[in-house]
């Protein structure tokens, strides 16, 4: 039995690899699939299962590119009503890989459809379990996701208490944990940086399995902390129920380079939006107007898909030499499958055809110590609210980029803004959105709130210990 996970970074999300005897089981993978396609090729192995723990919010999958080229079935747990043919498994049921057995459990909670697979190694004996969103290595998966339900965060909570009790908490200690998450997803609040564990020590260490407490304890805890999901959540769980666009399409679709020419008549068509995936210094120097910085070098696919509303806007885009693939691959895993195509030669291009550039003032945190406070900085704190309750600079606004589009009918336009974050990604972000809204003058404060610390005189709250990441 062969056994591998497959982390990635930017979208802190897990997929796994399970083999044995020359059959494999790929679990919730991303949309490019072929990384699966050459493991199983190299290792000399079939591949026989897709099994998803559940409709997944935060990515879309590769289920369906995967079940198409390699006649894979695609399995799910029980009550999960996609739009394409699909095992739906019964709670209980083996399913055999080579020369051992995974048994399907349903844990709603997380959601209705939601399902842990247990591997049953060649003697029968509980090795490990892929929780997908339902247990992370020191939490749970919110209830708070569910899409087109009667169902409270509430209920949703009480199913989730239930399925830990009398699915999960049984298991022998030593099970190994493979969640489907790790530390910087929003599907939960407070994730270790571990990926894995056993079960016995997440008994012993995990908040929301201590054996004294009580369902409404439970549901009190799970739900304390939630802040509103991001805007494509819901977006990207419908796509994995009812289906979309083969990847392949997708890349083909947008690995073209447009002429400056070309680039600027595709910007006058309706509702398209330009995004500058550069590093955030290069974006400040200079930036084609009204471009939104999205940098590929953080984590460029969650703030796709909190930052860009309409998942089918057609997308045109700045990027590094090299790079282009990339940026394709990353957006279309939160489900952005228009991609219009990039500038050829880039921002040397556009400024060599004579066109004007916009930019945004870069702030030392030595000059803002310096400074403040001063009335007229308008400073805007960009982190989210968890980080600015934790410690903060006495007198600014906690304006979080996560709900930029929300805060921004409150803000007088015609005054000038400086905006922080904690290193200076999601500043620039929010500084480039301002600028597209109608603000006339926003400036960025350099390293962010993590570099002002740095600096003697600052005025800071006093610090409190985060208690949820969201």
């Amino acid at each position: 039995m062969k056994i591998e996970q497959i982390y990635t970074g930017c979208l802190a999300e897990a997929a796994y690899y399970i083999e044995s005897n020359g059959e494999a089981a790929i679990i919730d993978p991303l949309r490019e699939t072929e990384p699966y396609i050459k493991m199983a090729e190299e290792r000399g192995a079939t591949i026989k299962y897709v099994l998803e723990t559940h409709f997944h919010a935060d990515f879309v999958s590769g289920h369906l590119d995967l079940a198409k080229k390699t006649g894979a079935k695609i399995v799910y747990g029980p009550t999960a009503q996609p739009n394409f043919d699909a095992h739906v498994a019964e709670d209980g049921e083996l399913l055999p890989l080579g020369n051992i057995n995974i048994k399907v459990l349903h844990t709603p909670g997380h959601t209705m459809e939601s399902s842990t697979f247990l591997v049953l190694d060649e003697n029968g004996k509980e090795h490990s379990i892929y929780t997908g969103d339902t247990l992370f290595i020191g939490d749970v998966g919110r209830p708070d996701l569910a899409v087109k339900t009667d169902l409270t965060q509430e209920d949703l909570a009480a199913h989730l208490f239930d399925s830990l009790r009398n699915k999960i908490m049984p298991l022998p200690e030593d099970v190994i944990v493979y969640p489907g998450h790790g530390q910087g997803s929003a599907c939960g609040k407070n994730m270790s940086k571990e990926t894995t564990d056993t079960l016995g020590n997440q008994k012993r260490t995990n908040y929301a399995l201590r054996a004294d407490m009580g369902k409404e304890e439970f549901i009190k805890e799970v739900i304390t902390g939630l802040v509103a999901p991001p805007q494509y959540f819901p977006k990207n769980a419908v796509m994995n129920k009812m289906g979309y666009e083969s990847f392949d399409n997708v890349l083909e679709q947008g690995m073209k380079f447009l002429s400056v020419d070309e680039f600027k008549a595709a910007m006058e068509k309706e509702g398209t939006i330009i995004i500058d995936t550069r590093h955030h210094s290069k974006f400040t120097e200079g930036f084609i107007p009204s471009s939104i910085f999205i940098g590929i070098d953080d984590n460029f696919a969650p703030w796709m898909g909190v930052l860009i509303e309409d998942l089918q806007a057609p997308v045109l885009m700045i990027a590094d030499e090299g790079r282009e693939e990339e940026v394709i691959t990353r957006m279309a895993r939160v489900g952005y499958d228009n991609p219009v195509g990039f500038l050829k030669g880039g921002i040397e291009a556009w400024t060599a055809a004579g066109n004007a550039l916009d930019s945004i003032e870069n702030i030392a945190p030595e000059d803002f110590v310096a400074k403040y406070p001063v009335e007229e900085m308008n400073v805007l704190d960009v982190r989210k609210k968890s980080e600015y309750d934790s410690q903060h600079v006495d007198g600014v606004t906690n304006f979080p980029l996560d709900f930029i589009y929300q805060n921004a009918g409150d803000l007088d336009k015609s005054k000038n803004f400086t905006v922080h974050c904690a290193g200076g990604y999601r500043s620039v972000a929010a500084a480039s959105i301002l600028k597209k809204l109608g603000v006339a003058e926003v400036a960025n404060v350099l390293g962010g709130f993590n570099a002002m610390k740095q600096v003697d005189g600052l005025p800071v709250s006093d610090f409190q210990e985060q208690t949820t990441m969201l």
